[in-house]
């Protein structure tokens, strides 16, 4: 089969599509043929030998831990799904022909294997933050960095629960997130003025690691009403940093419900092929996306 790997670390240049062994399902698990894969900003960071006390590998190594595709494999005691079914989920070397889930749900009707690819890892962080930062219904939640696949699944989850949510994005993204639910507001200079007026702020997510760990504690009077999932120096500030995954099959089970009643929806900003993995890689660490990129097996 065609994998994407690297055998150093270092930049997009180190990714090689290589012909390997299809992997096979062990107990507890599925393995699927992959239709598509979820593009995330750790795989990048995995690649670039950033958070290895988080993610340890061994070289040379597989990319990718989000997938969708048809189940052809099932491991011993996995029960309630069949050669066949259509799913979407998490496991490891997702960017390839076949891969090995670890958590996995149906993919609801009507969904796609490209939109499908871009829930898993974004949705199970989505929950996870929302849980930490301890935003409660009725109260206003500010997602800095608002646009891209965890903004987009944050500030509909919240809407879903009657959370108030301040979105900051780039202009051309200002009515994106409005059509997500959020009050919208331009970053750059004069920025925390500009959420000042739009009100009090109970709690803060930092999603793009741009720098303002410091003034989203201003704005909430309290470090730990702050959560980061991209500021590696947030731990200065009395900031958490959000990086290990809770309950995946819970948060895949609570992405397919939310998406089969129409009460969230990712869109694909732009799709790759297997060979452009590193062009993925290079415009998912530029940021200022709109939803998912997705690879097309």
């Amino acid at each position: 089969m065609k994998r994407v790997s690297f055998a150093e670390f270092g930049g997009p240049e180190v990714l090689r599509l290589e012909d390997a062994e299809e992997p096979h399902a062990s107990p507890g698990q599925v393995r699927i043929a992959v239709r598509a894969a979820g593009v995330n900003p750790v795989d990048w960071r995995i690649r670039e030998g950033q958070i290895l006390a988080a993610h340890p590998i061994e070289l040379p190594a597989g990319v990718g831990q989000d997938a969708s595709g048809v189940v052809d494999e099932i491991g011993d005691g996995v029960e309630g799904i069949t050669v066949g079914d259509k799913v979407f989920g998490e496991g490891s070397n997702t960017y390839a022909e076949f891969a090995v889930l670890s958590a996995w749900t149906r993919m609801p009707e009507g969904l796609t294997f490209e939109e499908a690819a871009g829930y898993p890892s974004v949705v199970e962080t989505a929950l996870r933050i929302i849980r930490e930062v301890g935003v409660r219904p009725g109260q206003t939640l500010l997602v800095s960095g608002a646009s891209g696949g965890v903004g987009s699944a944050v500030l509909q989850i919240a809407r879903e629960r009657g959370i108030t949510v301040i979105g900051t994005a780039g202009a051309a993204n200002q009515d994106y997130l409005r059509s997500l639910g959020a009050i919208a507001t331009t970053y750059g200079e004069g920025w925390v003025e500009r959420v000042r007026q739009l009100g009090p702020v109970d709690a803060a997510l930092d999603l793009a690691g741009s720098g303002v760990i410091r003034e989203l504690v201003e704005l909430t009077g309290n470090p730990e009403k702050v959560v980061t999932i991209a500021d590696l120096g947030a731990s200065e500030f009395g900031v958490r940093f959000s990086g290990v995954a809770g309950s995946v099959p819970d948060a895949l089970a609570e992405a397919a419900d939310l998406i089969a009643r129409g009460k969230l929806h990712i869109p694909v900003e732009k799709s790759y092929s297997l060979a452009e993995a590193a062009a993925a890689h290079i415009d998912s660490r530029a940021g200022h996306t709109r939803g998912r990129r997705v690879i097309i097996v």
